[in-house]
């Protein structure tokens, strides 16, 4: 160690060591000065070399020795300062612990249009009927098909209703109950009403009932499916087992409008 005393005098001789006097230097001759100081235990040995050509002045040269001695003794401050030497900082990487899951990304789903439901065909007139015997026809062949009952009773049912009222829903002039229900006209066959002159007294139902279309129509296509071999009968057969009427022959003559009117309403199958 080296007393402040003694640190002190060295800074003094090193400082008259490396001032020049002006005038002291000779034009084209170099001149070199060599000071050593002893520094905080570092053994720290300065060699400055000063070189000086004819064209500087001596002003120069004392500028540049003022700077040599300055920076000799910031270097000789700074060594004597304790060096610790710090580690550099880190950046904690997140662990796999803390760091916040993914959030899955949602899906886009595009919404499914629901098929609009068609609507029944309502086909014009065939087979020469009027708008009101087309309508009660589309009445009958909707209601059996609503039913689930093969094409054939459907055809069956129209051809019947052809026969018995000409398809049209007629109150009875002998019932004056019939007439306060909507009618298209009167028949005078006894009690018989409605599009298949259906009697009340006879079991059918309610006058009310079966001057309703589709109460008369899903009558007679129930009393039909309980015929044994209804299928295989001949049109005018099955409609006479249900009616039993005293004409049993004549619902044949009207098989192939019947025909023609149930295909109209309801496309044949493919």
């Amino acid at each position: 160690m080296i007393a402040e005393g003694e640190r002190s005098g060295l800074r003094r001789k090193l400082r008259q060591a490396l001032t020049l006097r002006p005038g002291s230097v000779r034009p084209g001759r170099a001149t070199i000065a060599l000071a050593s100081a002893a520094a905080c235990c570092l053994g720290l040995v300065t060699v400055v070399e000063l070189r000086t050509a004819g064209e500087r002045s001596g002003t120069d040269s004392s500028a540049a020795s003022a700077e040599l001695l300055r920076r000799a003794e910031q270097e000789s401050a700074s060594r004597g300062l304790a060096r610790t030497p710090s580690a550099p900082p880190t950046t904690p990487s997140p662990s796999a612990s803390t760091a916040p899951a993914p959030k899955p990304t949602p899906k886009k789903t595009t919404p499914t249009k629901k098929p609009t439901p068609r609507k029944p065909v309502d086909p014009a007139p065939v087979a020469g009927l009027t708008v009101a015997q087309m309508n009660n026809a589309k009445k009958i062949v909707r209601t059996g098909h609503s039913m689930g009952v093969p094409r054939r009773a459907l055809v069956i049912a129209v051809a019947t209703a052809m026969q018995e009222s000409n398809l049209y829903n007629l109150a009875s002039g002998a019932l004056p109950e019939s007439q306060n229900h909507a009618n298209q006209g009167l028949g005078w066959d006894h009690d018989s009403v409605g599009l298949f002159q259906q009697r009340s007294s006879m079991g059918w139902g309610t006058v009310a009932q079966l001057m309703d279309p589709a109460y008369a129509t899903r009558k007679f296509l129930t009393t039909l499916l309980t015929v044994p071999g209804w299928q295989q009968m001949r049109l005018t057969e099955a409609a006479q087992a249900v009616q039993v009427s005293g004409f049993p022959e004549a619902y044949a003559k009207h098989e192939p409008r019947a025909t023609v009117i149930v295909n109209a309403i309801v496309a044949p199958a493919t």
